[in-house]
């Protein structure tokens, strides 16, 4: 097992496929994008299924989520779903994804063995999603969120980040929205996470601010930290039930404590914590001829060494010199 000096055990693993992406928003890169890591720098497609065996097998992962950047970008992506789908114990497998391109693959990523997504979504306005993206692709995220739905992809998440003067307003529209399209919304504080690194937490919209909001409209119920488990995501019931809001309170509330997450990005690093400043080379071992046994237990001694908390709210904080976008959702 994936075992921490505080008594975590990590069975969720966050699997990069590419840094690329073919939104700019702002809380995550400049207009101009980054500097894409090269081909040979990546992960191969039997690399990523090899390490994911290896997570499954070794080490007690039960739950695999494909990511990027936007994962819908990597060419090998159907084939590394139903590689991963013929694994031993089968892990439950998702994607986090812009929506763009998801009209084309669903019903293909449905049959590959892919079980649900989450899809990013901040705003139901085309030309507020055109400022905050930097593109004008809002209908294609509609019809992706539609495709996946009816491919059974499902349940059908929702992420949306507020941000001040642009959508913060939104929150009561996106509920009722995904309510009458039966998606599960969840919110996300905007994360220090950005390339641009001009993250501030003075004005940011807070989980306070986004339930306040909530409940102009809304009729709230906390389902509590025993239905919480270690889910990021708070969980209300709204208006009595059966429909849910999320609200992922990652720099007020941080769910470190109870948190079962191990990360690898595009490269084949391996992160213990969205913030962490660390890494621990997995590629290199690959390609060093390092066996599965050998690769595990350098897995495990990165998790031995996973700190307590992301400590966001510490003033000695540093942000991680790699973006969102290269870490992995």
């Amino acid at each position: 097992m994936l075992l921490d000096t505080y008594g975590r055990v990590a069975t969720d693993l966050r699997v990069s496929l590419t840094d690329r992406c073919n939104l700019r928003c702002t809380y995550c890169m400049p207009e101009e994008g980054l500097q894409w890591l090269a081909k040979p720098e990546l992960l191969t497609d039997d690399e990523i299924v090899r390490l994911v065996d290896i997570a499954v097998a070794e080490l007690g992962v039960k739950d695999v989520r494909f990511t990027g950047g936007e994962p819908l970008l990597r060419p090998g992506l159907v084939s590394i779903i139903e590689r991963c789908a013929g694994l031993s114990p089968r892990p439950k497998l998702s994607l986090t994804t812009n929506g763009i391109g998801l009209e084309r693959t669903a019903i293909a990523l449905a049959a590959a063995g892919l079980d649900r997504v989450n899809v990013s979504l901040d705003t139901l306005d085309p030309e507020v999603f055109r400022r905050m993206t930097r593109r004008k692709r809002h209908a294609d995220v509609l019809r992706g969120l539609a495709a996946a739905k009816e491919a059974g992809l499902t349940p059908v998440k929702v992420n949306a980040v507020l941000m001040p003067d642009l959508n913060d307003a939104e929150a009561p529209d996106l509920l009722a929205w995904a309510i009458e399209h039966e998606y599960e919304l969840r919110f996300i504080e905007q994360m220090p996470l950005d390339a641009q690194h001009g993250w501030q937490r003075e004005g940011m919209i807070t989980a306070e601010d986004i339930l306040a909001s909530l409940r102009t409209r809304f009729t709230l119920d906390n389902e509590g930290s025993r239905q919480r488990g270690s889910a990021p995501a708070e969980r209300w019931t709204v208006d009595g039930g059966p429909h849910t809001v999320g609200v992922i309170a990652s720099v007020t509330r941080p769910f470190c404590r109870a948190c079962d997450r191990t990360r690898l990005t595009a490269d084949g690093q391996v992160r213990t914590c969205l913030f962490a400043t660390e890494e621990s080379d997995l590629r290199g071992a690959l390609r060093g001829g390092a066996t599965d046994a050998e690769v595990a237990a350098l897995w495990r001694t990165a998790m031995w060494g996973k700190k307590a908390g992301a400590g966001i709210d510490d003033p000695s904080f540093v942000q991680p010199d790699r973006p969102m976008s290269a870490i992995g959702g």
